[in-house]
């Protein structure tokens, strides 16, 4: 699988190109800068078949009505997520980074289990820093978009609306599971691996022998 990172926007958000075949690649979590976005597809000649969300959030959901207004592919995104997604603009007037409110019509449910769209994905169900919150995990090419549940060193907040920390650590229990060598994707920041994180990161260290 080709995989390509494009961090975006005042908060640094990774979007994600992935494909097998560059004529249906998934474009995941455009979070800022819709025309940038837009050029790196084109830089990339590659057709859009899938925009996948791991979570509604707004630096996640940012560029999404300016990117799937030109590109025409199908949102999905997990249905537990959808009263964040409906508030996503609501949400960034708040902290003072508008966006413009992503689209209410034509999206597409994501659920536990195999999703065909795009180079395929066993969706993982991850909540806790997020209702609907959702990883797309490639066994075949070892790696998972964990969106912003695990981070390199850190975890997703659990001090926001719609939050809840027990519920987070229950997640990152079952991400942990992944084969050690798997490749972590994160929402922002750098890639890292699932061993490295159960070997450094100090919330998956405490997490993981059973303290909260």
């Amino acid at each position: 699988m080709e995989i390509r990172s494009l961090s975006v926007g005042p908060l640094q958000t990774n979007a994600y190109l992935a494909w097998r075949d560059p004529s249906s690649a998934a474009l995941i979590d455009p979070g800022y800068e819709a025309e940038r976005i837009l050029d790196w597809v084109g830089e990339n000649a590659v057709t859009i078949r899938a925009i996948l969300l791991t979570h509604a959030h707004f630096d996640h959901v940012g560029a999404l009505a300016a990117v799937q207004g030109e590109l025409g592919a199908p949102v999905w995104l997990h249905p537990l997520a959808l009263p964040v997604y409906r508030r996503a603009a609501e949400s960034a007037s708040r902290w003072a980074l508008p966006i413009t409110p992503p689209p209410q019509q034509g999206l597409r449910w994501l659920q536990e289990g195999w999703l065909a769209e795009g180079p395929g994905f066993e969706v993982l169900h991850l909540p806790g820093h997020c209702p609907g919150h959702v990883a797309f995990y490639s066994a075949a090419a070892g790696g998972v978009f964990s969106g912003d549940l695990l981070f390199q060193g850190a975890v997703g907040r659990w001090d926001i609306p719609s939050a809840d920390k027990e519920t987070l650590i229950g997640s990152i229990r079952r991400l942990a599971l992944l084969p050690e060598q798997t490749v972590v994707y994160p929402g922002h920041g750098p890639a890292t691996t699932i061993g490295a994180e159960k070997a450094a990161n100090r919330y998956l260290r405490r997490w993981l022998d059973g303290y909260s």
